[in-house]
């Protein structure tokens, strides 16, 4: 299939390409020639900011593509943009988010509202997303616009597919944490705060991820449908952490604090009522989507990020040390 991928440089956009690739398609990689993705066999590039496809609509369709994945549509707007840019007749899959699910808005607020794991038809979010503010690195859109239902939304009333994501981790992207790269690049580091860490929250390496997007955009029966993409064992985020400094090498303690003095990049680790763990039964059933081993696939990513740190990783640890002085015994 001859395949655009608008935001295919960087993260799960990367691995969708690779995937693409390995797979027998042609991919378009639509991006605004920021990040351009080295490593890759020589693929077409149409530089251009998403909102301005409109411009670009010749170049589009002498591509003559097949299908559309969509992996940069943050709003509503982005949406409709894209949407307007390719034939009716094209595939389309789009990637949403599982903060799109009430449990998400109840884990902010501390209330307990929702069983699990979550499906594709538990309950959605009645109002903004709590953290709407957050603009994630590398995009470009108004916090105030960010809403993935109406991305949905959008691609549903089309007939394109949903694909809701969880954390995404793997090589080259930033969410295996700072628990691997800054424990395993700082050797004098050997005690990190920590809270209970029981906190369910569903996981996926990129590449498998990539893989069942692949899967939603080949199969010729899904238009319409909605499909969460994880991995089946979710680790409690302590046991999580414990894999990545394992796999870092790192000679690290996780140290048990109150909740309150944890550091705000670790609250994570503390008393959260509500989990944020999804099901992907789904797309095993309908797309044959299987993931990977996740221990191995975190032991992977975690070597991948020590092997290079940022350049400019200059993280303060000052509030971990307070929260360790504060919880030491007198």
């Amino acid at each position: 299939m001859r395949t655009v991928v608008l935001g295919g440089t960087r993260f799960i956009g990367r691995a969708v390409v690779d995937e693409l690739l390995s797979s027998g398609h042609e991919p378009l990689v639509v991006h605004r020639g920021e990040h351009e993705p080295g490593g890759l066999p020589d693929v077409p590039h149409l530089h251009v900011h998403r909102r301005q496809l409109a411009s670009r609509s010749s170049e589009l369709s002498a591509f003559a593509p097949d299908g559309l994945i969509d992996l940069s549509a943050m709003t509503g707007r982005d949406a409709a943009t894209a949407l307007d840019a390719v034939p009716d007749g094209v595939r389309k899959v789009v990637a949403s988010s599982i903060d799109v699910y009430r449990a998400f808005s109840s884990l902010w607020e501390g209330t307990v509202t929702d069983t699990l794991p979550l499906t594709e038809d538990s309950p959605l979010r009645s109002g903004p997303p709590p953290d709407r503010a957050y603009v994630m690195e590398g995009y470009d859109y108004e916090p105030a616009e960010y809403e993935k239902l109406d991305v949905e939304a959008a691609y549903l009333a089309r007939g394109g597919v949903v694909c809701r994501l969880p954390m995404v981790y793997g090589p080259t992207t930033s969410s295996v944490g700072r628990t691997s790269c800054s424990a395993a690049s700082a050797p004098a580091r050997r005690k990190i705060p920590t809270g209970a860490g029981g906190f369910l929250w569903s996981r996926g390496h990129a590449a498998d991820l990539a893989r069942g997007m692949r899967l939603a955009l080949e199969h010729p029966d899904v238009g319409g449908e909605v499909f969460n993409l994880c991995e089946s064992q979710c680790a409690p985020v302590r046991l999580w952490m414990e894999w990545i400094l394992d796999a870092a090498g790192a000679a690290a303690e996780l140290v048990r604090v109150p909740d309150e003095l944890l550091p705000e990049d670790l609250e994570i680790t503390g008393d959260i009522a509500q989990h944020w763990m999804t099901s992907a039964e789904k797309a095993r059933e309908t797309l044959g989507w299987v993931h990977g081993d996740p221990q191995e696939h975190v032991r992977d990513s975690a070597r991948w990020h020590v092997a290079r740190p940022p350049p400019d990783d200059d993280h303060d640890f000052a509030a971990d040390e307070r929260a360790l002085d504060a919880a030491a015994p007198a």
